[in-house]
């Protein structure tokens, strides 16, 4: 049983990185950080196609990640 969650981690982990690394970069300076921080979480997001199913998938993989990560904190540990 630690051995599958173990591995389930490392899957969760590298599937991660990988969605994160095939992102755009969103990088419009400091003005743009804070007013497209406010706009992402208040839910104004203008994502669509491959970009919004990225990010949906994102989400699902690090809450996926850090619930196993406590998992196997809580069983191996």
């Amino acid at each position: 049983m630690d051995i599958l969650l173990e591995v389930l981690l490392v899957i969760f982990s590298i599937g991660l990185i990988a969605v994160v690394l095939l992102q755009e970069g969103k990088s419009a300076g400091l003005s743009g950080a804070i007013s497209g921080g406010a706009e992402h979480l208040f839910g104004k997001s203008k994502a669509r196609g491959m970009e919004l199913v990225l990010e949906r998938v994102t989400v699902g993989l690090a809450a996926g990640f850090f619930i196993l990560a406590i998992v196997v904190a809580v069983v191996v540990g």
